[in-house]
């Protein structure tokens, strides 16, 4: 199913905290950034990069912002809803990126691995 087109500020400010969404870097190199929101407010969407745990800022009107500590410029490119069961799956990645001390631990899992090949395909074949 393909996520139903809305106007991009629209999809923006239906984020909440909880939500995930793709954002690419500006540098045609730049890694694809999958973004869990921690907070929001009237004109920022403040998130975090799930396997890098890395502070991200983007502007609730335009989807522009920026990551690491590098402030890398970066888009939102995708807001649509992923299935319960690949969200949940990338709450525990995060949570393992963030808790996890033992780097022998950070090995991805078959459902980890499925996760990923499902966002890849499922955010680009649903543009904001």
């Amino acid at each position: 199913m393909v996520w139903p087109l809305r106007d991009r500020k629209d999809q923006l400010a239906r984020l909440v905290v909880g939500d995930i969404f793709h954002a690419k870097p500006s540098s045609p190199e730049g890694a694809s950034l999958i973004c869990l929101v921690e907070s929001v407010t009237e004109s920022t969407i403040h998130a975090r990069t799930i396997t890098h745990q890395m502070q991200t800022e983007f502007d609730r009107q335009t989807g522009e912002g920026v990551w690491g500590d590098d402030r890398i410029p970066c888009t939102i490119d995708s807001t649509a809803p992923l299935p319960v069961e690949i969200h949940n799956v990338l709450l525990g990645i995060d949570r393992k990126f963030r808790l996890e001390r033992n780097p022998e631990r950070f090995k991805l899992n078959d459902a980890e691995h499925h996760a990923y090949l499902f966002v890849d395909a499922h955010y680009s074949s649903n543009p904001l």
